[in-house]
């Protein structure tokens, strides 16, 4: 008895010293968010619905309310993963404006959202149940807005 005693206090000083892998790894960055790739995704389509309305003004009472909500799925992303709030300038890097005219920008919009909402689904489908409802939510509106860009 007394042997177990001696030879379990020998093993206390060590157990703190990560040999049991009670430790935490820090010289390992954390892995990517799962649901990063939705949130650049929303970021992504906002900005392509407002480069579409700068490009084309008389597409903006359409295209700003799918915009605003693109970024306010951004904003609840942001929040789920914990991640620093983008910045209006970091989400801006804009992309190409529009080519062709209203009618092909609002097929380009129109395959962006179904892309958009496929991967939402496939996210909802494939996430945690806290975070299921926020996905389920973010497909529905991207399968909404295919209606508002046809």
């Amino acid at each position: 008895m007394l042997a177990a005693a001696v030879g379990a206090a020998a093993l206390y000083p060590i157990a703190g010293c990560g040999l049991f892998g009670d430790e935490e790894d820090k010289s390992q960055p954390p892995a990517p968010d799962p649901l990063a790739p939705l949130l650049a995704e929303a970021l992504s389509l906002a900005s392509q619905h407002e480069a579409a309305i700068a490009a084309f003004p008389a597409l903006a009472e359409r295209l700003t309310p799918v915009a605003a909500a693109h970024r306010e799925h951004a904003t609840a992303l942001t929040k789920v993963i914990k991640a620093p709030a983008p910045s209006a300038s970091a989400s801006s890097a804009s992309p190409a404006p529009p080519s062709g005219d209203e009618k092909s920008t609002l097929g380009a919009l129109r395959s962006a959202e179904q892309k958009g909402q496929k991967s939402a689904a496939q996210a909802c489908q494939a996430a945690a149940a806290e975070r299921a409802a926020l996905l389920g939510s973010i497909a529905a509106a991207r399968a909404t807005h295919l209606e508002v860009v046809r």
